[in-house]
């Protein structure tokens, strides 16, 4: 460089060597290059003091840390397997102000500085409402509910490009058209909303669903991004609709960008060929299961396009529980729904709950455990007191068995055989008692993963309306699959989860049945919203006869009955058999048809039909 300033006079050499020092000084300042530093920002104010940053750049590693503020310490610094990471616990003292503030990185003769920021947190953002049994949660898929902005239909960023006409294509939905929708889910009487993820998948195929994440901080650019999410969030909270964002902590994608160069050797579960999981989650709990069979289920992967994260490792743990709380701090979330959670192992995984609900002690999240028994739902439900000692620390968990009991249920005929009909409701929930609190758990017909309950009841509109009678009625939190209340089900169910998974047509070209099933449902949902005694009242039911089942739902003053007539005969309620529910009520009011209801009197439920009694002294 000197040789640009060679002068043949002593004094214009000296400065051409002072020239030629600070511009080696300042490239040298610069030589260490920072390509990712996640948690990409964090909060003053945490109920936790530390934070772990992972930072990302080449030949990073043995570089020192240095904070040029008094009020944040570098704890420790640590290297990883791979060259191009750093791992840095800082601790943040309680005067910390919110700003951003300069890191120091210095390796040898290079340095180069690096900002964070520290924001301030929302007022009482650690004890934050979420979702529970006073919602009705709507599950949708945003790639196939509402496309508002056809511009971002294809990405450069992303390798898969939309495509409509397949099951299994991009289909163009995004945050805009969610937006847009809110309107329809506010009147419609949703207070939640659970989308699957919207976090950037880019594997070349299939990405539609969302589950194969390729950056954990990252909105998908074919939805939106951050800003935009955020935007969703409070939009929804401007309705009274609370938003639940749906985590997968368990496997990542080929396509992420850490598959190229990762941290540790033991980041994800590798194999010296494909493995896949067993799937053979029972194993958790089965005290005659042997080690190969547990660890097979935890440790395969579960799709060749999704790597096996190992949450043992202490530092993707923490990257996983640090990376939930930025969402639920950053996007103001109000609950968790996360993915796959036996699939991990069981301690790692109760870790990550366990740090986001030291941080929100009041947070909403719900598991998919998927087994069949309530045995074994429960097994995963909370602090439940396991005889091996275990907890997940969730605090809600799917009722996978209540769902395939209304299923079978509503499609037996009027004279079923013992145990068989509404019997197997009946039967689901006389297991209750082994739950921590079954007041809070999912409930549901139908998710994503599942035959829609419409194609199940093959369109029937009766059977419908007692279904949604049914899950706004019952314990614990429902939840309802985007298009449900339309009654939407696939042309030929030939094609699997993509045709499932269809487009929300709203209440665009929709029959008299649909359009029925919806006013219904509609109706239903929003008288529920203000009935506690739904939300919170002791269950009562008894044993169907004729396949008619009646409950009760008590709270204080207010009860209401719900009959349910699954017989394709008139029946007459007997009265006196209630008489203990009842409790002297003499009037109630039928939600539906709005008449008055008199105890006194005979009642005659039609076939195929459902009453909701709503009394209140």
């Amino acid at each position: 460089m000197g040789t640009e300033f060679s002068i043949k006079i002593d004094m214009m050499r000296k400065i051409s060597l002072i020239i030629s020092l600070v511009i080696f000084t300042f490239a040298n300042l610069n030589a260490i290059e920072i390509s990712r530093i996640e948690p990409p920002s964090w909060w003053i104010g945490m109920n936790s003091s530390t934070l772990q940053l992972m930072i990302y750049g080449k030949d990073i590693s043995g570089a020192n840390i240095i904070s040029e503020n008094n009020d944040i310490k570098v704890v420790k610094v640590h290297s990883a397997d791979s060259p191009n990471y750093l791992f840095v616990d800082l601790m943040l003292k309680n005067k910390l102000k919110a700003g951003l503030y300069n890191f120091k990185v210095v390796k040898g003769s290079e340095e180069t500085i690096f900002k964070y920021s520290f924001e301030k947190r929302r007022p009482n953002s650690g004890l934050r409402e979420s979702f529970g049994p006073q919602d009705i949660v709507y599950l949708l898929m945003p790639d196939r509910f509402s496309n508002g902005d056809t511009t971002n239909d294809n990405s450069p960023d992303a390798d898969e490009k939309s495509q409509i006409s397949s099951p299994y294509g991009r289909h163009g939905g995004d945050i805009k058209g969610m937006i847009n929708s809110l309107d329809y889910l506010k009147d419609l009487g949703i207070t939640a909303v659970w989308s699957t993820p919207l976090l950037f998948d880019n594997e070349p195929k299939a990405s539609y669903h969302g589950y194969a994440c390729a950056d954990y901080y990252k909105i998908d650019p074919r939805y939106g991004d951050n800003d935009l999410y955020k935007k969703y969030v409070a939009e929804a909270k401007l309705r009274g609709i609370k938003i639940i964002m749906d985590m997968v902590p368990n496997h990542s994608a080929l396509s992420h960008w850490w598959m190229n160069d990762l941290p540790f050797n033991d980041w994800i579960n590798k194999f010296p060929q494909y493995t896949q999981s067993n799937f053979a989650m029972s194993t958790h709990a089965d005290i005659h299961a042997s080690d190969s069979d547990r660890e097979r289920c935890v440790t395969g992967w579960f799709d060749t396009s999704m790597p096996d994260m190992n949450l043992k490792n202490p530092f993707l743990n923490r990257y996983f529980s640090q990376n939930a709380i930025w969402w639920v701090e950053w996007a103001d979330l109000s609950g968790i729904r996360v993915d796959t959670y036996p699939y991990s192992e069981k301690s790692a995984i109760a870790n990550w709950a366990n740090n986001i609900l030291k941080e929100y002690p009041k947070l909403n999240i719900v598991g998919e455990c998927w087994f069949s028994s309530p045995q074994e739902v429960a097994y995963w439900e909370g602090a439940a007191k396991n005889k091996d000692g275990y907890s997940s620390r969730l605090t809600s968990v799917m009722d996978f068995p209540l769902q395939e009991a209304i299923n079978t249920a509503f499609t037996q005929g009027s004279q079923p055989g013992w145990g068989e009909g509404m019997h197997k409701i009946y039967r689901s929930l006389s297991l209750d008692y082994i739950y921590e609190n079954p007041y809070n758990i999912l409930i549901f017909a139908d998710n994503h993963d599942t035959h829609r309950i419409s194609e199940t009841l093959k369109g029937d509109v009766s059977k419908m309306k007692m279904v949604f009678t049914f899950l706004s009625t019952m314990r614990g939190t429902p939840q309802i699959y985007y298009g449900t209340e339309l009654m939407l089900k696939t042309p030929d169910g030939k094609l699997g989860h993509g045709e499932e998974r269809m487009d929300m047509p709203f209440l665009n070209g929709i029959s008299t049945g649909q359009k029925e099933v919806y006013e219904f449902a509609k109706k239903v949902f929003n008288w529920r919203k203000d009935t506690k005694a739904i939300h919170y009242g002791k269950l009562v039911h008894y044993w169907p006869y004729n396949n008619l089942y009646v409950y009760f739902r008590q709270l204080d003053a207010e009860t209401v009955m719900v009959v349910i007539n699954n017989n394709d005969k008139q029946l007459t309620i007997d009265w006196k058999r209630y008489s203990e529910s009842i409790n002297g009520y003499k009037t109630g009011v039928e939600v539906i048809s709005g008449k008055t209801i008199s105890t006194d009197k005979e009642l005659d439920i039609q076939p195929q039909t459902s009453y909701i009694i709503h009394f209140n002294r």
